[in-house]
């Protein structure tokens, strides 16, 4: 990825990962496996606070077969880990924790804006909610 060439004419940043940062774009399709090395799935999206800048969710893509039947999970980012052995993230659930998650399909809508919807995914999770550290808009 290229991040493109300032109007000042100055070399681009064609980085898109270091040792502590990561390009979204890269973020997707990474794997997710549990403490065991299970694969779980891989981050579809992640969805950032505009306000605050902060990660509040990845979004798992788990189960089905060939992208039939797959369910989307939203993940509070706090409860991710990043690998480096592995190359991945790594979390603390097992496959039948992931199984009772709060999910949605590919063609169901999902307000982002629902707090209490949110709030029953950071529940499920035992995570504070994004919002309750991010400035109010």
């Amino acid at each position: 990825m290229s991040m493109g060439t300032p109007a000042t004419g100055s070399p681009a940043a064609t980085t898109d990962e270091t040792a502590r940062l990561i390009a979204a774009e890269k973020v997707n399709g990474t794997s997710v496996y549990n403490r065991q090395g299970e694969h779980l799935g891989s981050i579809e999206d992640v969805m950032l606070d505009k306000v605050s800048g902060k990660v509040a969710y990845a979004v798992l893509g788990f189960g089905g077969f060939l992208g039939i039947g797959e369910r989307y999970h939203p993940l509070p980012w706090s409860v991710l880990a990043y690998d480096t052995r592995l190359g991945g993230y790594v979390v603390d659930l097992d496959r039948a924790r992931l199984e009772g998650a709060p999910t949605f399909a590919a063609n169901e809508d999902v307000d982002w804006n629902d707090r209490k919807w949110g709030q029953r995914v950071n529940d499920y999770y035992g995570t504070t909610p994004w919002w309750a550290a991010a400035p109010a808009a």
